[in-house]
């Protein structure tokens, strides 16, 4: 069974049909790209699967699961976290704390624990702090736990923006453009990064990319959107060898 299962999805914004008869299957460990030219649709297929908006055709299964319509945070708790192209972080928080803010999925103490700061409270602090540490050492953030996100350079927050997203333990990780405003330095160890991602954490990943270089050295396959429905999908050396995808980026 697929990890992620799409089927027929589609959205509509008053007359325009921004997204039609959307289909992906993505298997559990992959690596998956979705890419088209500006204005494809694909952070609307991103918005439809984590919540943010409700389609009015279609399915979407996570790990056998119907998800179709349901919450944003009903949706994390199922499984999905996603990043965005303009990262948003809690950027007068530290790093600890962006980190914590991504366990309160499954960490918890009660209104009265917390006001009180009674022991399960302080139990429950201690493993969050604990957890955090640890994602921050694997993405080598843990230097700098103590420092206000907004002081982080560009990099470093995006690495930050994904140990939050890991920190909710997802089956299904969302990444909209990971490199953009990456210099090619910066975009090659995002490469590395996203595949230590996928192997270290067995993780699922879906990502949205303008970057060809990284499309092609880290997804396993491709499905490309134009106008708002599927023009090619496969392995990813035979999409981007495709004639219509080659004309839909060039506009010939």
């Amino acid at each position: 069974m697929a990890l992620l299962e799409v089927k027929n999805l589609g959205i509509s914004f008053g007359g325009l049909r921004a997204v039609n008869a959307f289909d992906i299957s993505i298997e559990k460990q992959e690596l998956y790209g979705l890419i088209g030219p500006n204005g494809a649709g694909k952070t609307t297929v991103f918005n439809l699967l984590t919540g943010v908006y409700k389609p009015d055709s279609g399915k979407v299964l996570l790990d056998g699961t119907d998800i179709t319509g349901k919450k944003t945070i009903d949706i994390s708790k199922a499984g999905i976290a996603r990043t965005f192209q303009n990262i948003r972080l809690f950027k007068d928080l530290t790093v600890l704390d962006n980190v914590k803010a991504g366990l309160h999925n499954k960490h918890h103490y009660s209104t009265v624990s917390g006001i009180l700061r009674l022991p399960a409270y302080r139990k429950v602090e201690k493993e969050m702090d604990e957890r955090a540490m640890e994602l921050l050492k694997v993405f080598n953030l843990d230097e700098v736990a103590h420092v206000k996100a907004s002081n982080l350079p560009y990099g470093q927050q995006r690495r930050l923006e994904i140990a939050r997203a890991l920190a909710t333990e997802p089956k299904l990780l969302l990444l909209d453009e990971p490199a953009a405003g990456m210099n090619p330095n910066e975009t090659g160890e995002l490469m590395d990064m996203i595949r230590f991602v996928r192997d270290e954490f067995h993780m699922t990943i879906l990502l949205i990319e303008h970057d060809m270089k990284l499309v092609s050295g880290i997804c396993e396959r491709l499905t490309v959107l134009n106008f708002g429905e599927v023009l090619s999908h496969g392995a990813t050396s035979d999409v981007l060898n495709d004639p219509r995808v080659i004309t839909a980026y060039l506009g010939e």
